[in-house]
């Protein structure tokens, strides 16, 4: 009986995987997460040698290998031959003769943004072909990524609330800490004499805003006042 080989499903980063593939130069190592199908690029001389070390030795992240400069100056040469312009096709053979015949390559087709939109289709097409090869060889299948939820009306209208508070008691926090720094300075002021008095006042206040506040009996001498006070004069009326 043949065994049948168990295909993992990555939610692959395309546009990401696609880079890896195309970038073939030799201090840049790209590795794929099979688990999140995230691509890492680790470049030396820039990254930390110790995490190169780690994640070459971590059984979730997998080299990617990329389409060598040979294959990639054949797909050059393919594309050329479907170029119907006389002028263009003149100017893309005389590019690609030498050293920097990528760069000369792509700088000819800044002119024809046609044919530059028709090779970035033709690069991708071969980048696909050999990126669906290279996870069909590792036993790997790539998946349509988890969408970002887009936030409802609602959603933004509470964040909007949430960050009014948060800046509200930032606002007040920074109030009290200006308010206290200038007590000190005010304390820092007072001769010793009159430091005694000052704290004892400072209690008193502190006492006197956490007491319960008396209620006024009905038909005190308080309340009328408070009704006569209240009531329009003659000369207002």
């Amino acid at each position: 009986m043949t065994d049948v080989k168990k295909v993992k499903e990555v939610p692959v980063s395309w546009e990401a995987l696609e880079d890896a593939f195309e970038n073939n130069a030799p201090e840049v190592h790209s590795y794929l997460h099979v688990d999140t199908g995230e691509v890492i690029r680790i470049v030396d001389g820039v990254a930390d040698p110790h995490l190169h070390q780690r994640i070459m030795s971590d059984p979730f992240y997998l080299r990617v290998e990329p389409v060598s400069s040979r294959e990639q100056y054949r797909w050059m040469e393919r594309f050329i031959a479907t170029v119907d312009e006389p002028e263009l096709h003149r100017r893309l053979v005389q590019a690609i003769d030498g050293k920097g015949a990528f760069r000369r390559f792509k700088d000819v087709l800044m002119s024809y943004p046609v044919d530059r939109e028709r090779w970035f289709t033709f690069r991708s097409e071969r980048l696909r072909s050999c990126m669906e090869g290279w996870l069909e060889a590792h036993d790997l299948k790539a998946v349509e990524r988890p969408a970002w939820p887009v936030p409802t009306a609602d959603d933004v209208k509470e964040q909007v609330v949430v960050a009014e508070e948060s800046k509200g008691r930032r606002a007040r926090g920074e109030l009290a800490a200006d308010q206290r720094g200038r007590l000190h300075e005010l304390v820092d002021t007072l001769p010793a004499r009159e430091l005694n008095a000052a704290l004892a006042f400072l209690e008193f206040l502190r006492e006197r805003r956490h007491a319960p506040r008396p209620r006024a009996k009905v038909g005190s001498a308080d309340e009328s006042a408070l009704e006569t006070a209240s009531e329009p004069s003659a000369e207002e009326e």
